[in-house]
């Protein structure tokens, strides 16, 4: 009786593993004993396997927690064996809903403030990963599990077909409905200005304050560029309220902003 038993839930967690795989195969270790079956029955997908190279051995799950946390810094690609773990994470509903979570806690925040109408209120927005996804371009190159190409990223780039994240549009729209004045500050090139203009209009992304881009010949870390531009909006006499990215990167150095949010990613690092 209790073998069948197992067998029906291990029959039930290989559907569910099917069903939630969608349109790609991840690489996911399905339990190794009928007692590890019994103990977890319905284990999700995202069950966690191992890294390799650097991070050999580390349970991907915790290593995307190191990401995320800015415990695990300067890293160049995912571990190779993670590809399938960050792609599925990616692709499937739980970034979305961790999204969700974000941008939930900074709506919340909106809420709770008392704007003074004043015209000078800006939340600050990065773009990549922030606002447009990148995703069609990273689920053709590992996830981030494969060493950035410049050249092929520029490519799609210039396509201006990446779609907008819609928990991020969310956020956006609620600000411009209340008198928040969106700045986009991108690492972005400034010769990148005109396709990143129609990209954003393209997804009904309008109505923005300023878009900064980098300059030509700029040599500093994007900490030092993004911290920089927040003090030249500071200096001209705006309120920082809010500043939103996918990268540390985006929120850290003074004048961060009122309050600072960071959404999940774990398919690149920018230092």
């Amino acid at each position: 009786m209790e073998m069948a038993r197992t067998t029906t839930l291990l029959l039930a967690a290989a559907a569910l593993l099917v069903a939630s795989c969608g349109a790609w195969e991840a690489n996911i270790r399905m339990p190794t004993s009928l007692d590890e079956a019994v103990v977890a029955p319905l284990i999700h997908a995202l069950r966690p396997l191992l890294g390799s190279g650097k991070h050999a051995r580390v349970a991907c799950d915790s290593w995307v927690l190191g990401v995320e946390a800015h415990n695990v810094r300067g890293w160049k690609t995912v571990p190779a064996s993670c590809e399938g773990y960050v792609g599925h994470y990616m692709l499937g509903s739980h970034f979305r809903r961790d999204s969700k979570v974000v941008v939930d806690q900074a709506l919340a925040y909106v809420d709770s403030l008392k704007l003074s109408g004043n015209g000078k209120e800006v939340w600050v927005f990065d773009i990549d990963e922030t606002t447009l996804s990148n995703l069609p371009y990273y689920a053709k190159h590992g996830f981030g599990a494969t060493p950035f190409n410049a050249t092929s990223f520029d490519a799609y780039v210039l396509e201006g077909s990446a779609p907008s994240l819609p928990e991020t549009k969310r956020l956006y729209n609620k600000l411009l409905s209340v008198g928040v004045k969106p700045v986009f500050l991108t690492g972005r090139t400034e010769d990148k200005r005109a396709i990143t203009v129609t990209n954003l209009r393209r997804q009904g992304i309008s109505g923005w304050m300023n878009l900064l881009l980098k300059q030509p010949g700029f040599k500093g870390s994007a900490v030092t560029y993004k911290s920089g531009e927040r003090q030249k909006l500071q200096d001209a006499g705006y309120i920082i309220i809010g500043n939103i990215g996918d990268q540390w990167s985006d929120i850290l150095g003074a004048p961060e902003g009122a309050r600072t949010f960071k959404l999940p990613d774990p398919m690149y690092y920018i230092g």
